[in-house]
């Protein structure tokens, strides 16, 4: 069985990579090949481009795809739909986001909604996988022994980047089970971000929206991604995401990673 991993230099698909079993017969879509990873078949790719697709998509059984937040994202997706109806790909894994909707809170879960849609109606047999905040999200965030977030008192089912990638890794390896399914991965518990601050050994302080938006944008992001930022915080703040699943546990048959875990994990990255 042939998996074709898009996303492969992002930190979600390169964890994904590490959480397989094997990356025999792994091949990896990236528009520079010098940044692939290793041990993996390499094709160059640019899923904005679909004339670039044909030949990495050529004998592929299962994808995974992953595409870079954006308004671009409807198109990118769609044309990787369209090349792997072309190709004969028996078996789509997307990642989709959380709370994904035609009502979703930030133009980002709109869009996902859209793209899962077609997948939806593709006439292939697919998996929707759609993950909350991720914990490594607030890397960068600690300064001293102070968090800075803009999630106001909100709480969150944060998710491990980590445990993602192993529910990924499961649904790669033998898709046939979860055909049809869209899975909302959680962790453990709903925590605010002054229980993430305590766990990494800080404190939290709130930070304005307006304070967000340009902090973002000094750190070079795109405007619509900042934005998009701005609005999922102002979500988060009103308790959006304030809820667990069990899906990660019913297929990896055990609980997901919690904050504490997280942050003993990484302490020197929260802490540097």
């Amino acid at each position: 069985m042939t998996i074709l991993i898009t996303g492969a230099t992002g930190n979600v698909s390169s964890a994904l990579l590490r959480a397989l079993p094997s990356t025999e017969n792994v091949r990896v879509l990236v528009r520079d090949p010098a940044k692939a990873p290793e041990g993996v078949e390499v094709f160059a790719g640019d899923l904005d481009h679909p004339e670039t697709l044909t030949e990495a998509f050529a004998g592929v059984d299962t994808l995974w795809l992953l595409t870079a937040m954006g308004p671009q994202a409807p198109h990118a997706s769609g044309n990787a739909v369209w090349a792997a109806r072309q190709a004969g790909v028996k078996h789509i894994v997307r990642l989709s986001a959380i709370g994904a909707s035609h009502d979703a809170p930030t133009r980002n879960g709109r869009l996902h909604a859209l793209s899962d849609l077609e997948l939806q109606a593709s006439g292939i047999p697919w998996t929707i996988i759609r993950p909350a905040f991720f914990m490594q999200n607030l890397f960068g965030s600690v300064n001293g022994d102070t968090l800075y977030g803009g999630l106001g008192e909100g709480r969150v089912g944060f998710i491990d980047i980590r445990d993602i990638a192993e529910f990924g890794a499961r649904i790669l390896t033998d898709p046939a089970p979860h055909a049809g399914k869209v899975y909302t991965l959680t962790g453990p518990e709903s925590i605010s971000l002054h229980e993430a601050a305590a766990a990494a050994g800080a404190r939290y302080q709130q930070v304005p929206e307006d304070a967000v938006l340009q902090a973002m944008l000094d750190a070079g992001f795109p405007e619509w991604d900042a934005k998009v930022s701005v609005e999922y915080g102002r979500a988060y703040a009103r308790n959006w995401g304030d809820y667990t699943t069990g899906d990660f546990t019913e297929v990896v048959g055990r609980r997901a990673r919690t904050f504490a875990d997280f942050a003993g994990d990484h302490a020197a990255q929260l802490r540097p």
